[in-house]
């Protein structure tokens, strides 16, 4: 797999490691399944992450899933994010997403990724998210 990538976390209680061991202390905690974090290193079985808020640490790889999900502009609290039917800036507004609404990413393709999520599922502009690369491809 390549590095870096994003992945998200599997359980409800990550624990975020200082080093690439149990015998490293616990940096801090996770509490949300789900969320997005960036593997930027590996170590055996050890994964170093960093979060949207560039915090890294080391996290034990069956803690990680493949799922990709993404937050919405968790960078700016004040800024509500259009979600269109289409992947267009012209497209028909579904729903403005709040920041750090976490989403599922099904697809991203031409700066457009579609996203859902509990009562929610259009398209937003790709550089609106924490989870997925600029341009990059997700089918």
């Amino acid at each position: 797999m390549p590095v870096p990538r994003f992945v998200s976390l599997k359980s409800d209680r990550v624990n975020v490691r200082i080093g690439p061991s149990r015998d490293h202390d616990v940096a801090w905690t996770f509490v949300q399944a789900g969320l997005p974090v960036e593997i930027i290193q590996e170590f055996e079985n050890w994964r170093r992450i960093r979060d949207w808020e560039g915090k890294e640490g080391w996290v034990f790889h069956s803690l990680l899933s493949g799922r990709r999900t993404a937050l919405v502009t968790p960078w700016d609290d004040a800024v509500q994010t259009p979600l269109r039917a289409r992947s267009k800036s012209d497209g028909q507004m579904v729903a403005e997403l709040e920041a750090n609404v976490l989403a599922t990413v099904d697809e991203c393709a031409g700066g457009w990724c579609r996203v859902h999520g509990e009562g929610y599922d259009g398209w937003i502009d790709q550089t609106r998210l924490f989870g997925v690369y600029p341009d990059e491809l997700i089918d």
